[in-house]
């Protein structure tokens, strides 16, 4: 062929591939129609979802807590593990997942995305191994570093085995949710997440308490339903991804495994996977700080984290639907639209969860009531609360930040936020300890860590450069 005619094929390609992402780009209402209502109408379906893991957390909360306060306090040492796990998968490296498909799909690349898509089942794999096997060596000695003692020690790691020993089943399912939100649909993940989280309240109570000719497991059987439910939840999402129903498909084409695939997910995942990391971090150092004041203080605190966890996943729910949002704003080159978003998420975040944080935090045992009738572990959870819940609007407007980060693929400024927030917590514990504080100073330490983080956080997005977030994506659109 002559090399007019191979300029003709090469100048024709190159318009069929901008000519489909005008395409994509003019049918794609996360780029053209107005922020807020775009941004509730996805935020809905993961409010009405996550809403349903609301309920798990007060049920489970509430048949550990007919296990015993040794119960409760097991469960407050096992928690920062179960959320490290369920935020990486999900939050974090999903994040990475869902900003690099976005931004592949905003840029009219979906051959690219599909083979993000493979990437990321193979990463998820690869890092739920991991945690089976650096949980199951090592659970029993970060739980005795944690204050672990006696039968409380011996009831975390009942559940501990059972949850890690099947760790690859809620990165899976996670990532799956993380690959269709990455293409805009919101709906089936919410709805996946809904039906998980009923038969988790089912199956965990049955195999925890016992019924009828069920035997009352314990801890390991609430553990073991918590893996039975996020098993269905993983193998209909795999079914529908799998089967070509979604916008990508990870075996549409030939499977070749590529280092910048790896890359474009990793650059995003795994640095936002520090965060997690940290607050897991930040949250297990202030558990084993905790633990010298006893059982009651730390089942307290317990009650209070998983209220924190509970009203985070509200700013949870519209971050990770600002994440295609902006991902795919950025893929177009739309720099500005990307920033509003974030501010319109951000304020949104930090209302809803600080609003109600700071009627609980008025009516403690409004919360309290559902878990515990002990009056030692009633006081300890309204002093959190009472201090701490208000500030959980500043947690919600960081995680709201953290996932703009995610989408425009610059999360390093929110990670080092949590860096600092656990060097504060570290060095007030440490000066709190050496003063021989009372519980309720802690309390304090922790919500003064929040504000640290939220406001943090909020600054180094203000800081971040976004322009130009993701020049090679639209340099391969048009190579």
């Amino acid at each position: 062929m002559s090399d007019i005619g191979v300029a003709e094929v090469s100048v024709a390609a190159a318009d069929e591939r901008v000519l489909s992402r005008l395409m994509i780009t003019a049918a794609n209402p996360l780029l053209d129609r107005p922020i807020l209502g775009t941004l509730l109408r996805l935020s809905a379906p993961n409010v009405v979802a996550l809403g349903a893991g609301t309920c798990v957390v007060i049920a489970e909360t509430s048949y550990i807590g007919r296990l015993g306060t040794e119960a409760l306090a097991a469960m407050a040492l096992v928690f920062p593990f179960v959320m490290l796990t369920l935020t990486t998968s999900g939050g974090a490296m999903g994040g990475g997942v869902s900003s690099a498909i976005s931004r592949a799909l905003g840029a009219g690349d979906v051959k690219r995305a599909n083979l993000l898509a493979a990437h990321a089942l193979i990463i998820a794999c690869c890092i739920g191994v991991v945690f089976t096997l650096g949980i199951l060596l090592s659970g029993s000695g970060l739980l005795w570093a944690l204050g672990g003692r006696g039968n409380v020690l011996t009831q975390a790691l009942g559940y501990m085995h059972i949850f890690f020993g099947a760790a690859l089943v809620p990165w899976l399912m996670n990532t799956f949710a993380s690959i269709l939100r990455g293409t805009g649909n919101m709906k089936l993940p919410s709805m996946v997440t809904l039906n998980t989280a009923v038969c988790q309240i089912v199956f965990g109570a049955i195999l925890g308490l016992g019924l009828g000719p069920v035997p009352r497991f314990g801890m390991p059987g609430i553990a073991a339903g918590t893996v039975l439910a996020f098993s269905i939840g993983t193998a209909i999402m795999a079914w529908y991804v799998l089967s070509g129903r979604a916008r990508v498909n990870p075996i549409a084409q030939a499977i070749r495994v590529e280092r910048g695939m790896f890359f474009d997910i990793l650059k995003v995942g795994a640095i936002a996977c520090f965060s997690p990391i940290q607050t897991v971090l930040t949250i297990a150092i202030f558990t084993a700080m905790l633990a010298r004041f006893g059982d009651a203080v730390l089942a307290g605190y317990g009650i209070g984290a998983r209220l924190e966890f509970m009203l985070t996943t509200l700013a949870f729910a519209v971050g990770i639907a600002s994440v295609p949002m902006i991902g795919m704003a950025i893929g177009a080159g739309q720099v500005a639209r990307a920033r509003k978003i974030a501010w319109i998420g951000g304020v949104l975040s930090f209302l809803s969860v600080g609003a109600i944080g700071t009627v609980i935090a008025f009516f403690p045992d409004l919360w309290v009531n559902l878990f515990t009738d002990d009056a030692r572990v009633h006081e300890a959870s309204r002093q959190y609360l009472f201090v701490a819940a208000p500030m959980y609007a500043f947690l919600g407007l960081n995680t709201s930040m953290y996932f703009s980060s995610q989408g425009a693929a610059k999360v390093l400024g929110p990670v080092l936020a949590q860096t600092a927030r656990l060097a504060f917590i570290g060095l007030g514990g440490w000066w709190l300890i050496a003063q021989g504080a009372p519980s309720h100073a802690f309390f304090v330490l922790a919500s003064l860590s929040m504000i640290v983080l939220g406001l943090l956080c909020t600054a180094t997005v203000v800081w971040t450069r976004w322009d130009g977030a993701d020049k090679n994506v639209a340099r391969r659109s048009l190579a």
